[in-house]
């Protein structure tokens, strides 16, 4: 049974217009973020989607950005490796022509003139700087000079001339995430670009009564490898040649010492990460050095640069000899050549790869949208009938609460 006031009428009014306005209220809301979830309580289910896809999409969107980055810097990469390769084919007709033997003195020191020119231009690409300020071919130290060049008195010229090219990187390289837990490495070592032969180290130390005296780790071009107490000299080679490092050791069977050669055009990165290992067989000085310029005094290095063969040509030139220049220069010009392309086939491989990259992650940005717009997006011609309603019902309500409130008990009362 239900009380009959004069107030009555009133407060079921109020009730229904604060209902009405919370719907209209929450109807224009929706219209104006085109958003039909304002709160989570409105669909908990989509609203657990919405949120993941929504997740999804930025790390998607990052991927795509790493990788389009990661093609701008391949070209720009690419193309001064072209332009290295280009002058790296002329330094080789240089050779070819003289060591013909054909040519005066005067003539081969004309060559060493335009010979060193280009090697400038050699050392000029692979210090080579990105758009934002970054050096292309010194690894992870993309601060510093990928290159330093030693000037020095050569015979046979009387203007000093460039001596020596020492590399100033690193070997590091970084993982890019192009994908969910999927990574491209970029490789960007200028003693792996501009090297010309595989290098070797002959350690001269005895080394059959070697013993590793405590457990220790030691770094072959990057990949540490664990040596422990008691390991002997073959146990490390062993070790090193088991743990994926582009690297062979074997034992040199009249010195007894460790040799050790990169399979491929680069430059050793050797050291001890704990303990003295391969100092006490003196491959490397103390730990004090870093490499790569921390090769034993006693042991014998012999693999070269690109800027190592074509200074060694160079001097041959003003010294005119031919013999050196059409033996050791040109094969090693053929091997620093071979390298080159070898370096411009992978860093297309990766462009390629980056590009397809790019693809993928646009496609599925562009489905993962869609989903957010399935779950989230308020559907506009729903909406607006749906507010014109509401708005009408509004409007009723309003009408037939001013005609309600002229009522009062007495009409009850007839």
């Amino acid at each position: 049974m239900r009380r009959i006031s004069s107030n009555m009428n009133n407060m079921n009014t109020q009730n229904a217009l604060r209902l009405q306005e919370s719907r209209l209220n929450r109807a224009n809301n929706q219209m104006g973020s085109q958003n039909k979830i304002q709160e989570l309580r409105n669909d908990p289910i989509a609203a657990g989607h919405l949120v993941r896809y929504q997740s999804y999409l930025g790390r998607v969107n990052t991927f795509e950005k790493n990788a389009e980055t990661l093609t701008d810097q391949f070209v720009l990469r690419e193309g001064y490796m072209s332009s290295s390769l280009e002058i790296m084919q002329r330094i080789r007709d240089l050779a070819v022509t003289g060591a013909n033997g054909i040519y005066q003195q005067e003539d081969l020191s004309n060559m060493a003139m335009e010979v060193d020119e280009l090697l400038k231009e050699l050392v000029q690409n692979a210090n080579a700087v990105s758009s934002d300020g970054n050096y292309l071919f010194a690894g992870t130290n993309t601060k510093s000079t990928a290159f330093e060049i030693e000037m020095g008195n050569v015979a046979g010229s009387g203007i000093p001339l460039i001596e020596s090219v020492k590399y100033n990187g690193n070997i590091d390289s970084n993982k890019i995430e192009v994908d969910e837990n999927k990574y491209m490495n970029v490789d960007n070592a200028g003693n792996r670009t501009f090297w010309a032969e595989q290098q070797q180290i002959h350690g001269e130390r005895d080394a059959s009564s070697w013993q590793a005296s405590a457990d220790s780790v030691i770094s072959v071009d990057g990949v540490h490898i664990s040596i422990n107490a008691g390991d002997n000299v073959y146990a490390l080679a062993a070790r090193i040649n088991d743990s994926g490092a582009a690297v062979r050791a074997s034992i040199d069977p009249v010195s007894r010492g460790l040799n050790l050669e990169t399979t491929d055009a680069r430059q050793l990165w050797l050291s001890d990460v704990s303990g003295n290992a391969l100092n006490d067989l003196g491959i490397i000085k103390d730990s004090s050095q870093q490499p790569p310029y921390n090769i034993g005094n006693g042991a014998r290095i012999s693999g070269g640069s690109l800027f190592d063969t074509v200074i060694a040509f160079r001097n041959a030139l003003l010294k005119g000899d031919t013999e050196t220049i059409g033996g050791r220069v040109l094969g090693g010009l053929d091997n620093g050549i071979a390298n080159l392309v070898s370096r411009i086939a992978k860093s297309g491989s990766d462009y390629e790869r980056a590009v397809l990259n790019v693809t993928r992650n646009s496609a599925t940005a562009l489905h993962v949208t869609q989903a957010i717009s399935r779950e989230g997006d308020l559907d506009i011609t729903k909406a607006i009938t749906e507010m014109k309603m509401l708005d009408y019902a509004y409007q009723a309500t309003l009408s037939n609460a001013g005609k309600m409130y002229n009522n009062s008990l007495l009409n009850y009362m007839r």
